[in-house]
């Protein structure tokens, strides 16, 4: 890959973010990454308003960009792609991307690629790692959890993914459900370190079947009547009882994608890999992290988890993802669409359920 300057462009949900990454010899340097949240905006809501999303990302991409060129001192004319997610996500935010992105392709002359948001995730270990192909990925975030064999910048196979909502929907509505701040994930991780994991025998849903499709709506269910039943008996829940709530939630989440992690790797052969993955904002969870790098530890597998700032939406990713198509020959002309569903398999059905962080794919 000859030395490429990439501006990348994020707006699929609730963060809005602009990147520069130079690549040379197939090498990234991530020379700015700017990334703008909404949280304040949608608090009062308890979760992210589609409407309030996509306009606040209209207005702010403009001011990403701009400060993601200037903090690596990269004129617009200096950029030699453009990258932008085209799905998917919310339909709205993605428009807006999608749109600011070709207006900024049309007044620059810059190829125009439009980049499946996922892949982003999926291809960010060889951003940060230089993890070569193949690897085994287990995305994991607030709208989706997939396994894939990931072979080539558009080339993915999914082993198995979640039939409803996906881990980090269920701790955001696992946080509602205990009175705790959104996004749910990092509180949650915070009162488990004082709670017991083992006071409340949470459900591992669907370990009782074969293969690597999880289910984690029925764990959230099991959480609401534990809290429900000491609700009634005590008149409310105390700190230590919220704690041990916690804890024994985010034990049964890591229980299940361990398991479910260890029949993904059996099943594609860990002789094959050259590593084990794991990418999107619940692979921040610490407990989380320290468990499936124990899991490739013991299948002789090395364990890549991004830095954490490049686990959650972030457009370095999306800078990379495009940069690796840019060099398959991939360019977008202006009737690039905006998707709210994407799948990377396209050779199978798509996973059920569509839940509020966005379609599953």
């Amino acid at each position: 890959m000859s030395d490429l300057i990439l501006l990348g462009l994020e707006s699929s949900c609730d963060d809005t973010a602009a990147a520069i990454v130079r690549v040379s010899d197939g090498r990234s340097e991530v020379c700015s990454s700017v990334v703008k949240g909404q949280t304040q905006l949608h608090a009062e809501f308890g979760g992210v308003v589609p409407e309030i999303a996509a306009r606040a990302h209209a207005e702010t991409l403009d001011d990403v960009t701009r400060a993601a060129l200037t903090e690596a001192g990269v004129a617009l004319s200096d950029v030699d792609a453009i990258a932008v997610t085209a799905g998917p996500g919310l339909i709205g935010g993605v428009l807006s991307g999608v749109m600011f992105a070709k207006g900024l392709a049309t007044a620059t002359g810059a190829p125009l690629v439009g980049v499946n948001h996922l892949a982003g995730h999926a291809l960010t270990p060889r951003m940060t790692d230089g993890l070569d192909y193949p690897y085994l990925m287990l995305l994991v975030s607030g709208g989706h959890c997939q396994y894939l064999r990931v072979e080539g910048p558009e080339s993915f196979t999914r082993l198995g993914g979640t039939i409803d909502d996906a881990p980090g929907e269920a701790f955001d509505k696992a946080a509602r459900l205990l009175g705790l701040s959104q996004p749910g994930g990092p509180f949650i991780e915070a009162a488990a370190r004082c709670g017991d994991p083992v006071r409340f025998k949470f459900p591992r849903p669907l370990l009782d079947r074969e293969g690597c499709d999880l289910s984690f709506s029925g764990l959230k269910t099991a959480l609401m009547r534990a809290r429900d039943a000491l609700v009634a008996k005590h008149g409310g829940l105390s700190e230590q009882e919220r704690n041990d709530l916690c804890a024994s939630f985010q034990a049964a989440v890591v229980d299940v994608l361990r398991e479910k992690s260890r029949r993904a790797i059996e099943a594609s052969d860990p002789r094959s890999l050259t590593g084990f993955a794991v990418a999107g904002g619940v692979a921040a969870n610490g407990p989380l992290r320290e468990s499936l790098e124990g899991l490739a530890k013991s299948n002789d597998l090395p364990f890549v988890a991004p830095p954490l700032k490049y686990c959650t939406d972030n457009a370095a990713m999306i800078a990379w993802a495009g940069a690796e198509l840019f060099r398959l020959g991939v360019r977008h002309a202006m009737d690039l669409s905006a998707r709210p569903r994407w799948p990377l398999d396209t050779r199978q059905p798509g996973m059920l359920g569509s839940g509020k962080k966005g379609a599953k794919a």
